[in-house]
């Protein structure tokens, strides 16, 4: 079951690596006063590209959720990471661009730390479903963040903008990934079970408003700004989750936790710094012109 949801987390990582290429390029060609709210919305669905983007995104998701159903949230989503493993090559060829020698060290450090916690930390599977008393604490916690980061990022468009949107979109997609393992267990129970649980409704809702953040802070400054926050949110969000509410765990002891510790600070580093290297490579809502 572990190689089975390492080998899904990493195709889902895929088909979200060519939905961010290409919503991402989407949200950077629109102008900066309608970047915001429902305008952007509706310049967005007029994109094609956006649409290719939301295409690969479900796809991804539906993979993500395959994973999940069989692995721990501590297996795959940092797994998932390796999203920009993907994006940075694809933008590099769209954007004609080549890979450069730093990108390509992050690369090596990012791929032997993922594997080295997989292999040492050995995650294990919680439970799949929690009551709503054990959720509240953590449900409350997420829902002050989000407010805080939204509320703080004001509506100037600029990087503080959106790395504080971004860090809001990690704090729903984290909340998300959570759910969607709780809501997988409910299929087998039938569709009454499925549409009278809180689980549904709250993924729903953290989904609506993921995307809704997310395209909000793609389109309000540099990519470089959002992206890092985006990708490296939300496997720490889902993985806090997974071991508060869900009680995965990882197996270690001794000195092993100091090297997971290091294992996963180099993984946050790298993740970010291939992030920024991948948003460089499209151009940056600034350079967009006056809307025709």
């Amino acid at each position: 079951m572990t190689l089975l949801a390492g080998a899904l987390a990493v195709l889902a990582a895929l088909l979200f690596a060519i939905a961010s290429v290409a919503q991402r390029g989407a949200a950077a060609d629109v102008p900066d006063e309608e970047a915001r709210g429902g305008r952007l919305i509706v310049r967005l669905v007029r994109s094609p590209r956006w649409w290719a983007g939301t295409i690969g995104d479900t796809g991804g998701f539906v993979v993500q959720a395959a994973a999940l159903g069989v692995g721990a949230l501590l297996l795959v989503q940092p797994l998932l990471v390796t999203t920009v493993l993907f994006a940075l090559p694809l933008e590099a060829r769209l954007t004609g661009r080549r890979i450069g020698r730093p990108e390509i060290r992050w690369a090596v450090v990012l791929v032997a730390a993922l594997a080295l916690f997989v292999v040492i930390g050995e995650p294990t599977a919680g439970v799949d479903q929690a009551p709503l008393d054990g959720w509240l604490p953590s449900l409350a916690t997420l829902l002050v963040l989000l407010a805080v980061c939204v509320l703080a990022a004001g509506r100037k468009r600029g990087p503080r903008r959106a790395a504080l949107l971004a860090v809001a979109t990690g704090l729903a997609y984290g909340l998300v990934a959570a759910l969607t393992k709780s809501v997988v267990d409910l299929l087998g129970d039938g569709p009454l079970a499925l549409i009278t649980s809180w689980e549904t409704w709250v993924l729903i809702a953290a989904v609506l408003g993921g995307t809704l953040l997310q395209q909000t802070a793609f389109g309000a400054g540099p990519l470089a700004a959002s992206l890092p926050a985006v990708t490296v949110g939300e496997p720490i969000v889902a993985a806090v989750l997974g071991v508060v509410v869900l009680g995965e765990q990882v197996r270690a002891d001794g000195l092993e936790w100091g090297l997971i510790g290091l294992l996963v600070v180099l993984m946050i580093v790298a993740t970010a710094a291939l992030s920024r290297s991948s948003a460089a490579a499209l151009p940056e809502p600034e350079t967009v012109g006056a809307p025709t």
